[in-house]
């Protein structure tokens, strides 16, 4: 046992599960891009039935006509006046729609049982009374991704003060390389799906600026036209071009403020998991620094 004890800190046994802790973020992330493609394939498709069954049902129209002009106040018939980049906005907004909701669930969940600050407070009492199975307990009642982490840093506490063969020094920073290697496990399933959303704030926009010139492209072409001018070809085309616009930058400003909210919401985890972090050090710190010198 002697001997067991005396290669453990020269081995350093957290190195070779550092591979099987890699393999699990890499497994989440295959999981997570085939929900995303998932998400968007079926938002495509269900965009593009909404525009041509829905949207497009003759009934919005004079005279039951899709070719005339939708109804006075029929908003749906207005909608489908966009053209074909319609789809593709819509696409992007249900989208951002879909994320959004997977990411409120996601981050919900990964807070636990109880509110966040309630749970690092009791956590730092159990430690001011040494009491370790205590915090343990409430990690297991907690549950979540700050739970997660604070009870492996916890579990490291407990190995390390049965430690005797390494200083405080070397005892404390394996206490907080296990908290740091285990943060880094769980933040990538709090981020996954932000880099999406972030992405359809930047090209929402830009798709509706491209319908708004396909849009203008057809109300020149109706004033560029001999003789008299196109007024239904006119007014459709600047139709078109609003439409367009609307759908871009209202989709855009929804994906940013869904990103900067859960981006603000993962760093008040962040944050937590930190303070948490800090607690057990000191406090292990506190406790065996004098059992550490004298060793």
């Amino acid at each position: 046992m002697e001997q067991k004890n005396a290669v453990n800190p020269g081995a350093r046994p957290a190195a070779p599960a550092a591979p099987k802790a890699a393999a699990a973020p890499a497994k989440s992330s295959g999981g997570a891009s085939l929900f995303s493609v998932i998400v968007i394939v079926l938002a495509f498709v269900a965009s593009v039935i909404i525009f041509m069954f829905v949207l497009g049902d003759p009934s919005h129209y004079l005279g039951n006509n899709p070719e005339n002009n939708p109804k006075p106040g029929d908003y749906l018939g207005i909608v489908h006046k966009g053209g074909v980049i319609v789809p593709l906005l819509m696409t992007m907004l249900l989208c951002v729609i879909t994320f959004s909701i997977e990411r409120a669930l996601t981050i919900s969940k990964a807070k636990g049982s109880q509110s966040i600050e309630a749970f690092v407070r009791s956590v730092r009492q159990k430690l001011n009374v040494n009491d370790i199975n205590g915090a343990i307990a409430l990690c297991d009642q907690q549950k979540g991704s700050v739970a997660n982490v604070v009870r492996a840093g916890l579990k490291k506490y407990q190995e390390m003060g049965r430690e005797t063969t390494m200083n405080t020094d070397q005892r404390v920073l394996a206490i907080q390389k296990e908290i740091e290697e285990s943060t880094a496990l769980e933040l990538p399933m709090l981020e996954k799906n932000l880099v999406i959303i972030s992405t359809l704030a930047s090209i929402a926009t830009l798709v509706g600026l491209l319908g708004t010139v396909f849009g203008m492209i057809k109300a020149f072409s109706a004033l560029a036209q001999a003789g008299n001018p196109d007024a239904t070809a006119l007014a459709t085309g600047i139709s078109e071009a609003l439409i367009n616009t609307a759908l871009g930058i209202g989709t855009s400003a929804l994906a940013i403020v869904a990103y900067n909210f859960f981006t603000s919401k993962i760093d008040e985890l962040t944050y937590s998991i930190d303070e948490a972090g800090f607690s057990i050090i000191q406090t292990f710190a506190a406790q065996h620094g004098n059992a550490g010198q004298e060793s």
